[in-house]
């Protein structure tokens, strides 16, 4: 698609807005073993080539639009997930879009919340991304377990919606709306949930709030009220009447909100309105309430009001929502709820293992099943937080004594 940008060699990442950003060492270049793979030209081929490196196709894992996702490795069999676009098939909001994605990822390379852009090329035919490699995303992930109709628990509940948070707060603090949130983009890398998919992302200017848009964007179930409600000032109207959309940082957190939703209920806000135009209408109206049905944990409840506000000035934001209770009480993180966990044992000081080893050498000849009982007795002292007494637990388990004449005597130690 020749004038639509440039080759990869002039192709330039615009910087983020945010002065703490710290600009991050491209990663070392792998140096392959012999003997190479082939780097035959062409997408059909079994091995792709970027920038003269070879990356061997093993599946493919996605497909959409003029896209493919392929799973892949290089000669030294790292694998990764290569993105490929036929820009003969796209057009040239298609081809932005994947610049934006290029840029925005690779100014966010220092988030452990971001999945990592390896490498990318740019030419007249092709886009080409190679990125981390994860596992499944939080949609399958969700839609997995409504058929299973099982729930998810809640501290792993918990911990996936810190990461989810993290993710978007990192993009928020470089000035970037993601505008697109949905389970499909957290994909889960080594038991993480990491952010994907920037491709209608868009940076907010360094003296302004809000971006402007000239068209919808995003998924019907996941878009915030905003991104629906035309705004259109006088200063933007123009002889065209043209629709534009104002949306800001927490427009996303509308997003998140029912992305926790679904995660609670099984279902988004408005997913029971089978109609286009009336859940649009849903989404918009101040009168139409949202069912909140009880939960047990009314932090998560509250979290949940708050993200689905209507009117974005006062929804919170992702820093507000990780500085919630929710997050930061032990009940809420299931630390409290872990089937009895044992008591630290208490250390044992120099004086205590000498009177300890004393008590043994005095104690009268043990059998082997004696010794093991005699341990147990003092490993439960131990965690119970007593201090170990050998002689407390040859009282316990030595039963009635007896006499010189063989005359069984009463225990006196009850």
């Amino acid at each position: 698609m020749p004038g639509f940008f440039t080759p990869s060699a002039s192709l330039q990442i615009q910087q983020p807005h945010s002065q703490n950003f710290q600009q991050v060492a491209p990663p070392p270049q792998p140096q392959f073993a012999t003997p190479r793979m082939p780097c035959a030209p062409g997408e059909r081929s079994e091995v792709i080539c970027v920038k003269g490196k070879p990356f061997r196709v093993l599946s493919i894992i996605g497909k959409g639009g003029s896209s493919k996702v392929y799973q892949v490795y290089d000669e030294k069999g790292k694998v990764y997930a290569l993105k490929l676009v036929n820009l003969e098939e796209a057009d040239e909001t298609t081809v932005q879009g994947y610049i934006n994605e290029i840029t925005h990822l690779s100014n966010l390379q220092h988030s452990p919340r971001v999945i990592k852009l390896y490498d990318f090329e740019v030419t007249e035919e092709r886009i080409v991304l190679v990125m981390e490699k994860g596992s499944v995303d939080l949609a399958t992930f969700l839609r997995n377990k409504k058929k299973q109709q099982g729930s998810i628990a809640d501290d792993v509940l918990w911990f996936y919606w810190r990461h989810m948070l993290e993710a978007v707060d990192t993009i928020h603090r470089q000035g970037i709306v993601h505008s697109d949130l949905k389970p499909a983009n957290f994909l889960f890398v080594d038991g993480d949930l990491k952010l994907i998919d920037f491709g209608i992302a868009n940076a907010i200017q360094s003296d302004k709030t809000s971006v402007i848009k000239d068209q919808q964007v995003g998924t019907l179930n996941y878009m915030s009220p905003e991104t629906i409600r035309e705004y259109n000032p006088a200063q933007y109207r123009d002889g065209n009447s043209k629709k534009l959309f104002k949306i800001n940082c927490r427009s996303d957190v509308w997003s998140l909100g029912c992305i926790l939703y679904y995660m609670v209920y099984g279902k988004t806000p408005f997913q029971h309105i089978p109609n286009h135009f009336a859940k649009l209408q849903a989404i918009v109206d101040t009168n139409y309430q949202i069912q909140f049905p009880p939960i047990k944990n009314k932090l998560l409840l509250d979290v949940l009001k708050k993200c689905l506000i209507r009117d974005p000035y006062h929804r919170p934001s992702t820093a507000d929502l990780l500085a919630h209770p929710y997050l930061n009480s032990e009940r809420s993180s299931g630390a409290k709820e872990q089937p009895c966990p044992a008591a630290p044992a208490l250390p044992m000081t120099a004086d205590q293992i000498q009177q300890l080893l004393t008590q043994l050498s005095q104690a009268q000849s043990m059998s082997p099943n004696s010794i093991s009982t005699v341990s147990k007795g003092l490993a439960a002292q131990l965690q119970s937080g007593q201090a170990p007494d050998l002689s407390a637990v040859l009282r316990k388990n030595q039963g009635p004594s007896q006499d010189k004449a063989g005359h069984r005597q009463p225990r006196t130690d009850r």
